[in-house]
């Protein structure tokens, strides 16, 4: 991700965060525990999502839309996604929700790998890949 990518993560909440189910069905649903780890990488702790879920376990792909008025672009994010609820990557994940509120469930880890990178910000390069 670039620089300008991580700046506006850092910066976004809630994020948009959109699924399909397997026959296509969309859902979009606001998170806010999203984690970077790397230039490839987020975490996204599940502590509510049940549609979500269901999708990426049928449908291991999202996107995530992130804007924030004080950075100059936004941009969407597809990733494909891993759910993980045991292992260390996982205890870590809860030990951090943990961190923000002890009775959140952090009930699954969702890996999220950054496939494609895309400008959403209107103009000359709204709809252009990264």
């Amino acid at each position: 991700m670039p620089s300008e990518v991580k700046e506006v993560l850092s910066k976004t909440k809630p994020y948009a965060f959109a699924t399909a189910s397997a026959s296509g069905m969309p859902n979009v649903v606001p998170v806010g525990m999203l984690i970077p780890k790397d230039d490839e990488t987020l975490w996204l702790v599940d502590n509510y999502l049940n549609k979500t879920l269901a999708n990426v376990k049928e449908n291991p792909h999202a996107s995530i839309y992130v804007w924030n008025p004080e950075c100059p672009n936004s941009y969407q994010i597809k990733c494909s996604v891993a759910v993980e609820n045991s292992g260390k990557d996982y205890e870590d994940a809860v030990a951090f929700a943990h961190s923000k509120k002890e009775t959140f469930p952090a009930k699954n880890l969702l890996k999220l790998k950054v496939e494609e990178i895309y400008y959403v910000t209107p103009g000359p390069n709204a709809g252009k890949k990264i």
